[in-house]
């Protein structure tokens, strides 16, 4: 088993290595030196690998609760793979849900029965005074005051 001490001398090396800790969890280091911690696994008779994180961003522990979390699922008979692309799409997709993107939807819904004029300057406030400021952010990254 790797401790934290091995992990933080792991040095770059003329070709990218393992260092290996248990149950398939390992520390890959880049020629470059680059470190993450992955995971080798079985699923439906294919060898997988899972890309927890990077080291010392991730620590040995952290890795391995990541791992333990990961057996868990596929001992429950679920791709741990498959899971963590779908939470990443989920992720990505939440990300990607702006303030602006919801205030403009929400703005063609209510224009609908509002006066032009009105809708006009509702839009033009919102553009001038709010995305700019808060319009770029991920609509769940907003909290009230």
């Amino acid at each position: 088993m790797l401790t934290d001490l091995q992990c933080r001398k792991a040095k770059p090396a003329e070709k990218s290595y393992k260092l290996a800790d248990a149950r398939g969890l390992y520390l890959y280091v880049t020629k470059t030196g680059f470190r993450s911690w992955r995971w080798k696994f079985r699923f439906a008779g294919k060898e997988k690998r899972l890309i927890f994180g990077s080291y010392p961003e991730m620590s040995l522990g952290t890795a391995r609760d990541a791992r333990d979390k990961a057996a868990a699922l596929l001992k429950a008979g679920t791709d741990p793979s498959l899971q963590a692309k779908q939470i990443a799409a989920a992720r990505m997709a939440e990300s990607q849900t702006t303030f602006e993107s919801i205030a403009r939807e929400w703005h063609a819904q209510q224009a609908a029965s509002w006066a032009p004029h009105h809708a006009a300057d509702v839009l033009k406030s919102l553009e001038l005074h709010v995305f700019a400021k808060i319009g770029a952010l991920p609509i769940t990254g907003i909290t009230s005051p």
